[in-house]
């Protein structure tokens, strides 16, 4: 399904996709088997791999890197248990650009700064404010680029 989608020059999209109420940016390739939900903005030249779940809330800048099966949480089940309809409990999640992010990532609401690399299976709980490779759970800098 792609629904309300505001879409850039020249970008891709491999179906079955769940596009909808989001913005994406131009040049921008989108896997098979991809949601990305509404008051989402991919920026340009990005690249969503597949199997990837993309929330409300989210931004990535450009010339990013979303590897395959990347999740993005919203709610933190601040009340002990999920938020559901309650948007009020959700928080949003900032992307810098040339950002990385390997396979089976979650990333949760928080801001990454720009030329980051996120390891495959990391689990991001934190802000990352400078550039370099993390991975872990939780995710930890592990070195400078």
């Amino acid at each position: 399904m792609v629904r309300d989608v505001s879409f850039g020059e020249n970008v891709t999209y491999v179906e079955p996709v769940n596009l909808y109420g989001c913005a994406i940016g131009d040049n921008t390739f989108i896997g098979p088997f991809v949601e990305i939900q509404a008051n989402v903005r991919i920026g340009n030249s990005c690249k969503v791999q597949s199997h990837t779940f993309i929330c409300e809330l989210v931004e990535i800048g450009d010339d990013c890197f979303i590897s395959h099966g990347v999740m993005f949480v919203n709610d933190l089940f601040s009340k002990g248990k999920p938020a559901g309809g309650n948007k009020e409990l959700w928080k949003s999640t900032q992307i810098g650009n040339h950002v990385s992010i390997g396979s089976n990532a979650t990333i949760l609401p928080v801001m990454i700064c720009d030329h980051a690399v996120i390891g495959a299976g990391a689990v991001v709980t934190r802000d990352i404010y400078k550039p370099g490779v993390y991975a872990g759970n939780p995710a930890k800098k592990i070195r400078d680029l």
